[in-house]
């Protein structure tokens, strides 16, 4: 090698070793780790998209080791089950609705409370901003770490015994409910046998009629084949279904701050396309349930408005269980988005 050409590679080679020195230390923030996720849904829902998105960031930002690998139809238990199982860290992650959780954390109960929420808008500037960081900053304490706000969707009903297109109709239904209080008693309030049981376990009862309707998004609906079982599906709307990204706290602990920083980063990657795939999903999914055959009937403003007046008494029912903070803080913010 001559001298010229010494001394043309010698910036590039303290260069690639300065570049070495550096991404040495960052690559070793990362250890190579299988994330294991408990969902109770099928691969093809919204969800699947989320997850997808996720852990397609996690690879690209742990130079690969970071691997989400999700668990579908409730495997690993349901949401109740995969939950503790997080909390005692025998599992990293789950995906769940708020409802299940609130017999561990009374607060969020408040987002079960019948016709919170408007619009997906609303929903996302209040668990996007400080009131969902407020309940997020609770979780710790019990044992799991919210890494995002994803969804479910706003909630609509269906049954095997009639259509539904006036509170009256409600009466002697019995309808499954998720394991929650304010779900329960919301659907008591209205006459119907409000039964609770797992997700899993639906499909199953809907067929034996060992219940006759429940609700759910349309996703959840179409996804889980509903329409083989149910025949009337009523554009209720009668609740907003969040989903939260837990990662057992035990684990979390155990993790470098990089690890960390790029769970939250691509959480809300994940975010992003979950939200925005279960809404072009949602109208398509309605299509689909007519398509199979079943009728749809709505509520009309007028006896939306009734429904809502006759289910005020579940916010006053359930407000010392709540909290009147969380209380509070949520109808806060709507009040100020409404601009009321």
């Amino acid at each position: 090698m001559t001298k010229k050409s010494l001394l043309v590679s010698l910036p590039a080679a303290l260069a690639a070793v300065a570049l070495a020195c550096v991404a040495g230390p960052a690559a070793a923030q990362f250890k190579e780790r299988n994330i294991r996720v408990s969902n109770g849904v099928s691969k093809e829902h919204p969800m699947g998209n989320g997850l997808a998105a996720m852990g397609a960031c996690t690879l690209a930002k742990s130079g690969g080791k970071l691997k989400i690998q999700p668990y579908w139809d409730g495997a690993l238990g349901n949401d109740l089950t995969a939950t503790q199982s997080v909390r005692t860290g025998s599992l990293d992650m789950v995906l769940t609705s708020t409802a299940p959780l609130t017999g561990i954390v009374p607060a969020l109960g408040v987002f079960d409370l019948p016709f919170l929420f408007n619009d997906e808008k609303e929903a996302d500037q209040v668990l996007d901003g400080k009131s969902g960081a407020w309940f997020s900053d609770k979780l710790p304490a019990v044992g799991v770490i919210n890494l995002a706000w994803w969804e479910n969707g706003f909630r609509y009903t269906t049954n095997s015994r009639r259509p539904i297109t006036k509170a009256e109709d409600f009466q002697g239904v019995k309808m499954r409910v998720m394991q929650n209080t304010i779900f329960i008693d919301t659907f008591k309030e209205l006459g119907s046998n409000a039964v609770p049981l797992a997700f899993s376990e639906v499909y199953s009862a809907l067929e034996t009629k060992t219940v006759d309707g429940q609700e759910n998004p349309y996703n959840n609906i179409e996804n889980m084949k509903f329409y083989e079982v149910q025949k009337y599906l009523t554009l209720t709307k009668h609740a907003y279904s969040p989903t939260l990204v837990l990662f057992s706290r035990k684990i979390w602990d155990t993790l470098s701050p990089a690890e960390q920083g790029v769970l939250k980063e691509c959480a809300i990657v994940g975010q992003a396309e979950q939200r925005k795939v279960n809404r072009e999903k949602s109208d398509l999914s309605l299509a689909n349930l007519k398509a199979a055959g079943m009728q749809v009937n709505e509520i009309s403003p007028e006896e939306t408005t009734r429904l809502r007046d006759k289910l005020k008494v579940i916010y006053e029912r359930n407000a010392a269980s709540i909290g009147q903070e969380a209380l509070d803080l949520v109808l806060g913010d709507l009040k100020r988005i409404r601009g009321s």
